[in-house]
């Protein structure tokens, strides 16, 4: 009869240990724990150590009492107190260790891979054992970081200009015409004029074009911010949820009480006097006293307006 011997896979390190598997002629697989080192069943040497400790505590327990009773010192012990004791301390010491059973488990594993042979009479050559799959990526982890595209060789020239000098970096979107590669470029001209990079400021995912000439300049990547939302508002008869995009804790939940204040005592209403922006000239004076003289200045009406031609050329 032919007969195959291969040898057992080792598992990897820092991963838990396998339970041994044999292949008899039929097929079947039996399970190897560590338990079988020992003579009798796990459960059944669980039973006889259990009985082991519980029978001697109680035998020195009602031994210990008489003894008190008796005023007999407890230090003299007779022959059988000394096996009660011994058998009490042995269960003990078992019991403990059973809650490590892993842990032996993981060396009579280890201690039997090196001599473990898996036998197989189904077949008369020996093969080798199959290659360890390839682990799958975490999914918690995400994708992997995308490597980055080389720049096209027309934007890298004029990466070089800029970073030349001879074009200012704020021409690149009218130049261009393309937001979005005015912030690529600009992004590398200051990558190569620092040294460093920017990989936490993410670059693609916004419309630059919406931005031009109205909130920002020189634009190279844009930054997230959470957004919470506070309401209903009820505001001129209307339900209204207002989106609030903020850094600053307990903001939106100060801002959510006082819609639902407000909704609860019947709602608000709104009236737009003037809707506009006003930029005015400050003025600095050395002391308070002079700011007070400036305003009694002010207040008559002729001073204000000579002060107002002058400011206005």
């Amino acid at each position: 009869m032919a007969m195959e011997v291969r040898r057992r896979v080792l598992p990897p390190h820092g991963s838990a240990p396998r339970r041994q598997q044999a292949t008899g002629g039929e097929g079947q697989r039996v399970r190897v724990q560590a338990g079988d080192a020992l003579p009798l069943p796990i459960w059944h040497t669980n039973l006889i150590f259990s009985a082991l400790f519980a029978a001697p505590l109680v035998y020195l327990m009602r031994r210990w009492r008489e003894k008190i009773r008796a005023s007999t010192p407890l230090h003299v012990v007779s022959l059988t107190e000394i096996f009660a004791i011994c058998g009490l301390v042995a269960s003990l010491i078992y019991l403990l260790s059973f809650f490590g059973i892993a842990f032996m488990q993981s060396i009579v594993s280890n201690s039997d891979d090196e001599e473990d042979f898996i036998i197989d009479s189904r077949h008369g050559q020996a093969r080798a054992p199959p290659p360890p799959a390839p682990a799958a990526p975490c999914a918690l982890l995400g994708s992997p970081p995308a490597v980055p595209e080389k720049m096209p060789e027309e934007d890298e020239e004029i990466v070089a200009v800029v970073v030349a000098g001879k074009i200012p970096s704020y021409v690149l979107e009218t130049r261009l015409g393309d937001c979005r590669r005015a912030a690529g470029i600009r992004r590398e001209v200051l990558r190569k004029i620092t040294g460093r990079e920017m990989d936490g400021l993410p670059l693609d995912g916004f419309e630059y074009a919406s931005i031009l000439g109205l909130c920002c300049e020189l634009p190279v990547g844009f930054v997230q911010l959470p957004v919470g939302v506070a309401g209903p508002l009820l505001l001129d008869g209307h339900r209204l949820y207002v989106p609030m995009a903020t850094t600053e804790g307990c903001l939106v939940a100060s801002t959510n009480r006082g819609c639902k204040a407000i909704a609860e005592s019947g709602g608000a209403s709104s009236v737009v006097l003037k809707d506009g922006m006003t930029r005015a000239r400050a003025v600095r004076f050395p002391s308070v006293r002079r700011v007070a003289e400036l305003k009694a200045f002010l207040e008559d009406p002729a001073n204000f307006d000579t002060l107002a031609m002058v400011f206005n050329r």
